[in-house]
Order: structure tokens, then sequence, then C-alpha cells
């Protein structure tokens, strides 16, 4: 079981931290590897792909620019800001320990806490879903840099561009002007790569950067160099906010590590002492994203367990997998074969530890990506985005998409509009439609439906304060700015 937990581990930090191939595709790709192996090897093998598929997008992120997966997207700014600075090395180990950190404290939850927090995501009707989702809107003001109006116009386009193709409940066509290509709609993946990494590449090429490696000066990542835990000390209360966040996001079907990861990042922002600092090279951001999106992976694996209710399309896979191997699923599971369930969830602490080790011999790899010229690494890193849109869906459309997206992102750059706000309005748009038009079915299309619900209420009364909440500081922050010019 070991040999399948490293094996896993490797696959999904390779996979995950290539642009446009995620997790997901990782666990997928080795499904059929468990098919001659016994049910708990089996599943374990997908569990440690999972975890390393999840972790390995953040690499790519922090050393280029270029997040591996949609949950590494929030630590893009702050993560590549550092590697800008030269502290590439400090921004990898951080981002290592947090997310073993994160991975085990979701352990827990699921080894002691998971019937409890499963009964609580059951209780998630649409309009709590919608009331979830808009509380997650709300971290555009935070990630829209020093334009908050920059940043609620390019969540407006994402929320467009979410809405092209087919109506899902009446099956008309929007926004699609006759193109054949739109009536699918445009795919996350593609955009997220076109905005963050092909952008890049021509940002790259635009400036005649000879090699990336002269922006960092101290990433020569070897055994002369030592990253010291006491360097964690003064952020364990981010973490463990960080830790939770996740937990609680991912135990929700239908969320993830991209929104845990932003929820957590904004969080973190509101209270940091330095809310400046985020978006150029915050320590305290890189963590808070870190953190979150792999405490979700261990809290996904609640509502599948326990309920039989798959959290993502990772578990829905994880879950099919179960059957293959003729086991029963939901609460049968831990009656019926509970040594299995409690040797995955001890797998499952064991993966994240191995994963430190992999980890680190990962980042000593992907470290030699800043050395090479760019002559060569950024046409290297234009086809492997390419490919990554083209796998997303297997069409070719995805990779026009992806072109279009970068060249769009590259102007938009240029004028200071953030592209945070963007990837966030997408993550949530689906859920964010779907939930409200179950929900106004549901009461009637009476909108009290949504105040007289109490989880309802709370996430709503948290999305009034979460947005309300930036401008309260720069208001206080001005008054003090006039109060000692007086």
């Amino acid at each position: 079981m070991f040999i399948c937990m490293l094996i896993g581990l490797a696959v999904g930090i390779i996979i995950g931290a290539l642009p446009g191939l995620s997790a997901t595709l990782a666990v997928a790709l080795m499904l059929p590897f468990t098919f001659g192996l016994n049910a708990t090897a089996g599943i374990l093998l997908l569990v440690a792909t999972y975890c390393g598929g999840i972790y390995g997008g953040s690499i790519t992120a922090i050393l280029i620019s270029v997040p591996g997966t949609p949950a590494s997207v929030a630590s893009v700014a702050d993560g590549y800001s550092l590697t800008k600075k030269g502290q590439a090395y400090d921004a990898l180990m951080f981002s290592l320990y947090v997310s073993v950190i994160g991975g085990l404290l979701s352990g827990l939850a699921l080894l002691f806490i998971a019937p409890t927090i499963a009964k609580l995501a059951v209780n998630f009707g649409p309009p709590e879903y919608f009331a979830l989702a808009m509380f997650g809107l709300t971290i555009i003001a935070s990630v829209s840099g020093k334009s908050l109006a920059k940043g609620l116009m390019m969540a407006g386009i994402g929320l467009l561009i979410s809405c092209v193709g087919i109506d899902p409940y009446e099956g008309q066509t929007r926004f699609v002007f006759g193109i054949p290509a739109l009536y699918s709609g445009i795919s996350m993946v593609p955009v997220m790569i076109g905005v963050f990494a092909v952008a890049e590449v021509f940002k790259q090429i635009e400036v005649h950067i000879k090699s990336i490696a002269s922006e960092v000066s101290d990433l020569e990542v070897g055994k002369k160099q030592k990253f010291s835990l006491k360097r964690l000390v003064p952020y364990w209360g981010n973490i463990i906010k960080a830790s939770i966040t996740g937990i609680i996001i991912g135990a929700i079907p239908g969320t993830g590590g991209a929104i845990a990861s932003f929820l957590a990042y904004n969080n973190q922002k509101t209270v940091s002492k330095h809310p400046e600092e985020f978006g150029q090279g915050s320590v305290e951001g890189l963590i808070a994203a870190e953190t979150a999106k792999n405490a979700t992976t261990g809290a996904t694996l609640i509502p599948m367990l326990t309920l039989g209710i798959p959290g993502d399309t990772v578990t829905a896979i994880l879950l099919g997998a179960l059957t293959i191997h003729g086991l029963s699923t939901g609460p049968k599971l831990f009656t019926e074969h509970g040594v299995l369930v409690y040797t995955v969830i001890l797998g499952f602490f064991i993966v994240n530890i191995l994963m430190l080790l992999e980890g680190k011999a990962a980042i000593r790899g992907f470290a030699g990506i800043t050395k090479v010229p760019s002559s060569i690494l950024m046409p290297i890193i234009l086809v492997l985005c390419l490919v990554g849109a083209y796998s997303s869906n297997n069409n070719w459309n995805s990779v026009t998409i992806a072109l279009i997206s970068g060249f769009i992102g590259y102007v938009l750059q240029k004028f200071d509009f953030p592209m945070a706000p963007l990837l966030i309005a997408m993550v949530l748009e689906s859920l964010t439609e779907m939930s409200l038009r179950q929900s106004l079915i549901m009461s009637n299309n009476s909108l009290s439906i949504f105040v007289t619900r109490p989880l309802c209420l709370i996430f709503l009364v948290l999305a009034v304060g979460s947005f309300s909440l930036p401008f309260i500081k720069n208001r206080r922050a001005q008054k003090k700015q006039q109060a000692g010019a007086n």
C-alpha cells in the first residue's frame, strides 16, 4: 500500500503542476490501475493522487505564475510576487508545510467529526447554496486591487462568460450569436489558462526577458538551504482558521478547493495588520490560500464516506471506485466495511506525511524551471498550456478560447484590471444561478425564503459584512490620514 501511495502522490503532483491537467484528470487516469488491486490499496492510490494533484498546482503557480489547477489561482499573486522578490524557496516551503498541515487537520475532521459535519452539509438546500455563493462573491471586494470598479467589471465579465451556452432550465441559447462552438458554453479551465498562463507568456515576450532566473536570486534549491518550522509559529492562528474554512467548505457538496482558498484568503486579509501587502507578496495570504485548499481534501471525503454523496468530481470517481470493487456506499459502508474505511482514513494521514517528502523532491525538480532561458521556457509553457486547454474537454475550441483569453488578459493587465475577480465569478456563477432559480421555484418566486432559513440568513449577513468591511477600513484609514494632516 505504501508503494501505491507513493506512486499516486508522484502522479498527482506532476499532473497537478501542469496547466489545465487537474486533480480530477489525475484520479481518472489512475482509476484503471486500481482494477488489479484490492479495494484498500486501490482507494488509497486514488486518494494519494487526489492529495498530490491539489498540492501540485501550487508549484508552478508560485514559480512561473501559472496555476496548475483552479484551486491554486488564489496563490498566484502572492506566490509569484515572492518569487520575483527572490523568495521562491521560502514560498514553496511555506506552501508545502501548510498544505501538509491543512491536510492532516482535515484528516482529523474526517476521523472525529465526520458524522456531525456531514449532517450539517445535508441541511444545505438551494437557498443555503445561494447565500454561500453570494458570500463567496463578496471576496471580489478584497481581490480587486486598487480599483473596486475594475474588479466589479471583471467579475461581471466572468458572470457573462459563464452564462454563454444553453440555459440548463429552459433550453434557450444565451450569448452564442449563432456560433456553433459556443453552444456547449465556455469552460473555466481554458479561460484560466489564458488569462494567467498565456497572458504571462505574452508579457514575458514583450519585455524581452532573457531569463526568469535573473529575477530570482536565491532559488538554488539544494542541501545548503533549510527551512525552519519555527517560521510557521507566527502564522498558527492563520493556519487554524484557514483549515477550518477549508474543512467546512470541503464538506459541503458542490464547492471545493477554489472557493475555500479564496474565502480563507479574503478572511485573512480582513483581519491582517498589513492588508496592503496582499497581492504583492504576502506570506499571510499565501498561507491562508494554501492551507484552505488542502484542508478540503479530507473534508470532501466526509459526505462520500458517511452518506454516499460525492462532494465534487474527484469524490464521484472515488465513489465509482468503491462500487467497482463491490463495496456498499452510504451509511452501510461504515457498518459493513468499517475496517476498510478506517484503514483509508489512517492512510490519508500517511499520504499527507509522505507528501512532505515527495513535495521537497518536487520542489528541487521544478526549481530548475527558473534557470531555463525564456527563449526556451516560454514556448514550452505555451505548448503545455494549449495541451492542457485541449485536454480539459478534448476540443480544439478550448485552444482558441485559451489564446483569445490570453490576449485579452494581457491587454487588460496593462490597464491594471485584476484577473482574480473574473475567475471567482466563473467558479461561482453556476452555483449562484442554479441555487437562485431552484430557491425561487421552491418559494413560488418569494424572496422571503432567503431570510426565513437560519443558515441562509447567517451566510447573507456574513456576505454583507464581508463586502462592507473593506469600505469601513478604507474610511477609517482616510480619517486617520486627515487627522494626521491636521
